[in-house]
């Protein structure tokens, strides 16, 4: 484990042609102890760096690793560089009459003390760019919410769509990183060693070895991140190990503290970096072409190219809009999306383009790259039209409603229909997949003590299966036909993580699961209602781990402020009722709609039945105002 500290030897030895004069650098606190990369701790009592900046490349280092006498240069090649590079110049200045040009003078020999301080102003613009940026983004920070609230997060493995999610290994409480160390004023970026305190996704607490018990530097950060590295990493990069100042004089002999307290720890695994990386590396490009479920008419499906792809996730635009503004979001392994030709092939519903050859630049994405579904054998029993079931409700996803097979398509694919609120032309029927997660065999919801919607304007009430089942001359899709496989997802009801508004899908949110009736998930997005919540499937590539936003570069939702839902209440109030078939429901537009009035104050209509049910908020959806 530790033995990489000894690994690598120093070379002090002069390659330098060129006469050299000692030169003193930038002074350091005094008794600043350094593990060099062959293990040992120096002390500079009189005052002077450890540090220094190679006068060719400007890297920075262990003043003692530096080769020649004066410690001018990190390589042999440097020093060789440095020497051939300053006479050429010289000579060339002179054979042409001129004075010494830029790049000679920046050549030329300086002192190392202004080389040492502009850096360490380079660093403090650096830091202060940053921190103006921290405060320009602040808001929420899941590290403080995990720690005010002691909530707990779920752990990266549920995510095996995820970056890490398969090879996430043991990384566990007590892990051992090396980290930048923040609490040193040295000018220049150097580490140290830090345990995993907690876990909260790719989120870790981390506390510098020496503190022992004491919390006051602990701080969070994603150990997917490029600044974090396994034990040894230091060693093999020639990078020095500081102690933090706070502590710095607590120990004598900071080798032997950190091998006794290195000892049969564990670390990330020497790759770890490598696979963040190729994990994320994602298959889908701009420019490809899909076919993607229409949001205005979920019964069909239209061509969409793919504008960018972030951490898996596309914003796939409809190749009909001029402006690129009518898009779509959702996960490269989403069952919304499939290669050109699809419905053809299966006999589902399509919207012909009116562009009639592919614009420049764009091509079909090949087959291969979507997920696949379960092959099911439709020769025996099997669903037939008219059949009773329970399904999610894709334009209210806090619903499972009583439902009805529409048309049987070909490859196990579905038509199904919401009773009591289907369009007359069957515009609102949505496709599911025969093994989907999203539907249920008729008493699903009764046996597991889950509120089922039934039909809008069913007057008998509570509903009842066999009273509905004879009342309309139907029967029951037969249970062995329904997908029964339940994961061991590792999910436990309370976990925080961070999930797609599926209303919405461009919004990422605060979450948090609730319930967990076998795969099946309840998603309580924090800060809202209950109703707002959503039904999930444990393997759902809309669910993501706490940080992913972070790793990503996508832009997180914090939960939503007691003043926030207030306003938006007031105002819903206000607003007129009707109906939507665009794939866009309560909440979610919900939230949209609060942001977007506060953005640009576009008016939205609130959109709600007459029926008692739909009062009680089974169906209350939001859609843009037409002109």
């Amino acid at each position: 484990m530790f033995d990489g500290y000894d690994s690598c030897s120093e070379d002090t030895s002069s390659s330098s042609s060129s006469e050299e004069s000692e030169e003193e650098v930038a002074p350091l606190p005094s008794n600043l102890p350094i593990i060099k990369n062959n293990g040992q701790v120096y002390t500079y009592p009189d005052g002077k760096s450890g540090m220094a900046t190679c006068e060719m490349c400007g890297m920075v280092g262990v003043r003692d690793a530096f080769y020649s006498k004066t410690k001018r240069f990190c390589s042999v090649s440097c020093s060789r560089s440095y020497s051939s590079n300053s006479k050429k110049a010289s000579i060339l200045a002179r054979l042409q009459g001129k004075p010494p040009t830029k790049k000679a003078k920046v050549l030329q020999k300086q002192p190392l003390v202004a080389k040492l301080a502009a850096y360490a102003q380079y660093q403090a613009t650096l830091q202060n760019q940053a921190k103006t940026k921290a405060v320009s983004m602040e808001g929420f920070s899941w590290g403080n919410y995990i720690n005010s609230n002691s909530f707990i997060a779920a752990p990266v493995t549920c995510f095996k769509h995820a970056p890490m999610g398969t090879c996430w290994g043991d990384i566990s409480e007590n892990v051992r990183l090396e980290v930048p160390n923040t609490d040193c004023s040295l000018p220049t970026k150097v580490f140290w060693i830090a345990g995993i305190v907690k876990l909260a996704g790719y989120n870790a607490l981390l506390r510098y070895e020496g503190f022992e018990n004491d919390s006051g530097l602990d701080f969070w950060c994603n150990i997917c991140g490029s600044d974090i590295h396994p034990v040894g990493w230091c060693a093999a990069s020639g990078k020095p190990l500081v102690p933090p100042r706070t502590i710095q004089h607590k120990y004598t002999n900071w080798k032997a503290f950190l091998v006794k307290r290195l000892t049969g720890a564990k670390t990330l695994p020497p790759d770890f970096s490598q696979k963040v990386s190729e994990s994320m590396q994602y298959p889908f490009k701009p420019c490809m072409r899909v076919e993607v479920v229409d949001k205005r008419h979920l019964c069909r499906t239209r061509v969409a190219v793919v504008e960018s792809v972030i951490g898996g996730r596309l914003r796939l635009v409809y190749e009909e809009s001029e402006d690129r503004t009518d898009d779509f979001w959702c996960h490269m392994h989403s069952p919304l999306i499939h290669h050109i030709g699809w419905s053809r092939s299966i006999g589902h519903r399509f919207k012909r383009s009116d562009i009639t050859k592919k614009q420049d630049g764009h091509f079909d994405t090949p087959p291969h790259l979507f997920a696949k579904v379960k092959e099911v054998d439709q020769s025996g029993e099997w669903f037939k039209e008219g059949m009773k079931l329970e399904a999610i409700d894709p334009l209210n996803l806090s619903t499972i409603c009583v439902a009805t097979i529409r048309k049987v398509l070909a490859d196990g694919f579905l038509m199904i229909g919401i009773d009591g609120s289907e369009a007359a032309d069957g515009s609102d029927w949505f496709c599911y997949h025969a093994t989907s997660p999203s539907i249920f065999p008729v008493g699903f919801c009764e046996i597991n003590m889950i509120e089922l919607t039934p039909p809008r304007g069913y007057t008998k009430l509570p509903f009842k299966w066999f009273d509905y089942l004879r009342e309309t001359g139907s029967i029951a899709a037969p249970v062995k036909l329904f997908n029964k496989d339940v994961p061991n997802h590792g999910f436990r009801v309370g976990m925080k993580l961070e999930a797609v508004d599926l209303m919405e899908p461009r919004l990422i949110c605060v979450a948090t699961v609730t319930r967990i009736i076998h795969r099946l998930l309840r998603i309580h997005f924090d800060g809202w209602e209950e109703e707002y919540d959503q039904w999930v499937d444990c393997e759902s590539p809309d669910l993501y781990p706490v940080g992913w936003c972070q790793l990503t570069g996508y832009q997180l939702q914090p939960p939503a402020s007691q003043s926030s839902r207030e306003n938006q209440s007031a105002s819903s109030k206000q607003k007129k009722k009707a109906k939507s078939q665009q794939y866009k429901g309560h909440k979610k537009m919900t939230t949209l709609q609060l942001k977007e009035e506060l953005l640009d104050g576009e008016d939205y209509n609130f959109l709600q039945g007459a029926s008692d049910q739909e009062s009680n908020g089974s169906a209350n959806f939001y859609i843009k105002q037409e002109p």
